[in-house]
């Protein structure tokens, strides 16, 4: 499992890292809003811990956020306790609330419990990919930014499919033929440049703000990274 904490309490986030990684779950850490928005976009996770009181974005912005383009399971760890905030919170999303100081025991024991009950979700995200707000599923074999369906043909899915798989690799327009039609390269990258063209070119009917595939010249095509 996949936990990411967002609290901008550097010492909070160490004791969470540490113990959540004694308990053999693998774990990250976002320091601000901005940053926890845009791992949350880039990242798939399993589990967010959240603090409310976070520098650039509040926690109760990025809950919304996250809300747009997924149902992840979220636990508000916050020195807030006040009842209505709880209900308010739980009205955009929120599964559990964490009132600091906090016991670390209960912390994990209802994060185990908010993963048993969302069990459905663990299961479907591990085929899924994301990248940005861009999400694949594999099984079903569709593509999503946020929560608009591109439509693309299968080799069109096939490729970017491989360019997420790979997201810090160039690829050859040769890498891309051979791994796409499992055949030996005889193109002249012509129709590559085309299959990737009209790739780009859905994309960005969907969202043009945001480039998600770029050319290397002289070598071929990689992801876009995420800004970290």
């Amino acid at each position: 499992m996949r936990v990411l904490v967002i609290d901008d309490d550097v010492e909070i986030c160490s004791l969470l890292k540490k113990v959540i990684e004694e308990n053999q779950w693998e774990c990250e850490l976002a320091y601000n809003g901005l940053e926890g928005i845009e791992k949350l976009q880039s990242t798939p996770f399993d589990l967010v811990l959240l603090d409310l009181n976070l520098p650039y974005q509040s926690g109760d912005s990025v809950l919304i956020k996250l809300r747009a383009f997924s149902d992840i399971p979220v636990i508000v760890i916050s020195a807030k306790g006040l009842v209505t905030t709880k209900i308010d919170l739980l009205k955009i999303g929120a599964d559990d609330y964490v009132t600091k100081p906090f016991d670390i025991d209960e912390v994990i024991a209802r994060s185990e419990a908010v993963m048993r009950r969302n069990a459905h979700l663990t299961k479907n995200s591990s085929n899924e990919l994301w990248h940005k707000n861009l999400r694949l599923n594999l099984d079903e074999k569709r593509v999503f930014i946020e929560e608009n369906e591109v439509q693309l043909t299968g080799t069109e899915f096939k490729i970017l499919e491989l360019l997420i798989k790979h997201p810090n690799k160039v690829f050859s327009k040769q890498n891309i033929f051979e791994s796409v039609w499992k055949d030996a390269y005889y193109d002249d990258g012509h129709t590559i440049n085309v299959h990737v063209s009209s790739l780009r070119g859905k994309l960005s009917q969907i969202n043009s703000e945001v480039n998600y595939i770029e050319t290397v010249w002289g070598i071929g095509y990689r992801l876009v990274k995420s800004k970290s």
